[in-house]
């Protein structure tokens, strides 16, 4: 993920300062843990300035409206206690080169500063500090003692201690190329690891993308440079500095990320808000997606490996419980035979009531062979008994692990994150394993703020091929939207995605139809890698769903078959999300 560095910082807080200062605070929410935003309203405009302290997305950029929801957050109900109905005054940077941007509040434009809001946009050291006129700290987003760090502490009644100052070079216009050219090769090394060692405000990004379109290689050595690869870099070095001390950039995409520069452009962006919100935005939700998939896998995978093993317990005691009447017919023997019985015998030999066969019977020595009789008798009884205990308890754990197959399947299809529908799949996905008691719910779960409904394809005839994401959507699609002329599909015995394909009155589905069907009915299920799939096929009508069945698990009746072929399955364009109905 492209961090904010500092070019990028003067950039945001230019289109800040030209448009949104003075402004008046309406109102401040906290979206997240990482995540403030405020309400800024001007004498033409309205909003939402994203305050962002996340270790690799921190940031001040206009963004998005956040979602309705209680919020509950500490920082944020003292911030509006303070900050609520005030005018931000002033944003700048706290020192010159420095991530550190301060936020100046007061009752009215003209007014002297009351407040001060410092931004620290320094990587994992990113935070937020509320200070009042005498720097005096009355909140931060993150408290940090002694015994954390020696060099700087932030706590609640100290005075706010700026970062310690940064010991490198301050890049000049002023500064000659030979100059400039001898820092950067007083110790020969590479082009780019050079740079960034020498002068203070670069990231990596930035000189990347200065080395890249100056047509050098990044890891050239300093020491094979010509003269004049030396000029081209140095003259993008001026163009930096330039645009630095006019705020005047170029933002838009390029193939790394985004640059505000307008070097490399692949895509020009008209605002970098715009730009900066869609970009850290989209990266947080990947980040999220990967961390949510890979934490539902691990918590599937290990609820599977439990009640398999519990399966498998339940099966060897039904086994065993199948060779109870054995015992009770050895205990028969053993009364008709009660003359044989000698003081100590281990095992005594006695021909079969039925076949004559002689079976040999393991006997306690300490007891007669009444007693043994009786011993054997209640080990029959006790067999019988537990069968009768352990057939619902074994049908219990078939089901879960039916269910969990399910659900597993789900996790699987979404390979790699699309967009937020994938995320918020994935959210519901841990909402309903937290409803039915596979997973504890956490301290806090990022909201989600779209309803995401059911992929979409279209037939060779044009007939839509609605399918179900996750067992909520699979639920819905067959009892809430399914009408009496769709034909609803499902792999038989496998778990997957329920699958609807949409019909008017009085069409008959051809062969083709159906065949396509089957074929992502096939792909979206667990058996996705297999050459051919079966698949059921019915009216919506035939599907039930018994009592207290769990989420997405249903029984079918009248069904016909259909061997799809997942690996032909026509899913070259991406699909649409239709809106939910």
């Amino acid at each position: 993920m492209q961090p904010v560095d500092y070019t990028t910082l003067v950039a945001a807080c230019g289109a800040l300062r030209s448009h949104w200062v003075p402004a008046r605070v309406e109102q401040i929410i906290q979206r997240d843990r990482f995540t403030l935003a405020m309400a800024l309203r001007t004498l033409d405009q309205r909003g939402w300035l994203t305050i962002c302290w996340h270790p690799q997305a921190a940031r001040l950029a206009l963004g998005a409206p956040p979602p309705r929801r209680t919020d509950t957050f500490t920082l944020s109900e003292q911030l509006r206690h303070q900050l609520n109905g005030l005018a931000l005054v002033a944003l700048q940077p706290l020192a010159p080169w420095e991530r550190v941007i301060d936020l100046q509040f007061a009752p009215r434009p003209q007014a002297a500063a009351q407040w001060h809001l410092y931004v620290e946009i320094m990587g994992k050291y990113s935070n937020v500090v509320l200070t009042n006129a005498h720097n005096l700290i009355v909140t931060t987003a993150h408290q940090v003692s002694d015994k954390q760090s020696r060099v700087r502490s932030i706590q609640t009644g100290q005075i706010y201690d700026p970062p310690p100052p940064l010991t490198d070079p301050v890049p000049s216009l002023a500064e000659s190329q030979a100059h400039w050219q001898q820092r950067v090769t007083l110790i020969p090394g590479p082009l780019k690891q050079n740079l960034l060692q020498t002068y203070r405000g670069l990231s990596s990004a930035l000189v990347l993308s200065m080395v890249e379109t100056a047509g050098l290689d990044p890891h050239l050595s300093t020491e094979n440079l010509s003269e004049s690869q030396w000029q081209q870099l140095f003259q993008r070095w001026q163009q930096w500095l330039s645009a630095l001390q006019q705020e005047q950039f170029t933002p838009g995409w390029c193939a790394q990320g985004y640059t505000v520069l307008g070097w490399g452009l692949a895509q020009p962006s008209q605002d970098i808000h715009q730009l900066l919100d869609c970009y850290y935005s989209e990266q947080i939700e990947r980040q999220d997606f990967q961390q949510l998939k890979h934490q539902l896998q691990q918590k599937l995978k290990g609820g599977l490996t439990k009640l398999r093993t519990k399966a498998q317990v339940f099966a060897t005691q039904l086994a065993q419980s199948e060779t109870a009447a054995e015992f009770r017919q050895q205990a028969d023997l053993l009364m008709a035979h009660l003359q044989l019985w000698q003081p100590g015998m281990q095992q005594i030999s006695l021909p079969d009531f039925n076949t004559g066969e002689i079976q040999t019977i393991p006997l306690n020595p300490e007891k007669n062979l009444v007693q043994n009789a009786q011993a054997l008798y209640k080990r029959h009884q006790k067999l019988k008994r537990s069968r009768a205990h352990l057939e619902p308890l074994l049908a219990e754990v078939q089901q879960d692990i039916q269910y969990l197959e399910q659900v597993d399947a789900a996790v699987q299809q979404l390979e790699t994150y699309q967009g937020s529908n994938d995320l918020i799949t994935l959210q519901q996905i841990r909402e309903e394993l937290i409803q039915q008691q596979y997973l504890s719910a956490p301290a806090y779960i990022r909201p989600k703020t779209t309803n995401p409904d059911f992929l979409r394809y279209q037939t060779p005839s044009g007939w839509a091929v609605l399918i179900g994401r996750n067992n909520q959507q699979n639920d819905r699609l067959t009892f809430r939207v399914a009408n009496a002329y769709d034909l609803w599909f499902h792999t038989q015995e496998i778990p997957g995605s329920h699958l609807l394909l949409r019909l008017e009155p009085g069409v008959v589905a051809t062969s083709v139809d159906l065949q396509f069907a089957a074929d992502l009915a096939a792909y979206y299920s667990r058996a996705r890698h297999s050459y051919q799939v079966p698949v059921v096929y019915t009216k919506p009508k035939h599907v039930y769903k018994p009592k207290g069945a769990k989420p997405g698990m249903v029984i079918y009746k009248q069904e016909q078959i259909l061997w799809g072929q997942p690996q032909t399955a026509k899913i070259d364009a991406p699909p649409t999300h239709t809106l939910a109905q």
